[in-house]
């Protein structure tokens, strides 16, 4: 999962006004195919690198738009009040601990390939998919793709 050298995670919005860091690596990197996804970047497919929400620092202007999502919770989605860029968004079922970052907006995306394909099932049929990456219809159970260090991070935000 990416570079373990968390200042490495440095990025911006398209005009440069928003910026931000990431003081540790992320958990893991989701390529997501969803159709919410799909809609809401205008793309393809979205990667988002997740990573704890303490541990994003954002330095510059900002506007939160939220988005209904298929669990009905909400989705937060972060963006330069200047360009209106979205470098990241907190889906509100997780209770707003996390933060998913458009790998994108990294000044060094190399350093978050994705680590897992996700709602494939719902993938434009043009986009192929690599098969040295671990692939899902749907979501999929954490535990079993999570790394052990990353999966103790995560149930350290979650502990129930």
């Amino acid at each position: 999962m990416g570079s373990d050298n968390a200042q490495e995670y440095r990025g911006a919005c398209g005009c440069g006004q928003l910026t931000y860091r990431l003081s540790a690596a992320p958990l893991i990197v989701h390529c997501c195919h969803c159709r919410e996804c799909q809609r809401q970047t205008g793309s393809a497919y979205v990667l988002n690198a997740i990573i704890e929400a303490d541990q994003v620092h954002l330095q510059g202007e900002t506007t939160e738009h939220t988005l209904s999502t298929p669990s009905g919770k909400g989705q937060v989605i972060t963006r330069c009040a200047a360009c209106g860029t979205a470098v990241c968004s907190s889906y509100l079922i997780r209770l707003g601990k996390l933060k998913y970052i458009r790998v994108g907006t990294l000044d060094q995306p190399e350093l978050c390939p994705p680590d897992v394909q996700i709602f494939t099932a719902s993938k434009q049929p043009w986009v192929p998919l690599r098969e040295d990456i671990p692939q899902f219809e749907g979501l999929y159970v954490f535990e079993e793709v999570w790394s052990k260090a990353a999966y103790a991070r995560l149930t350290a935000l979650f502990p129930e």
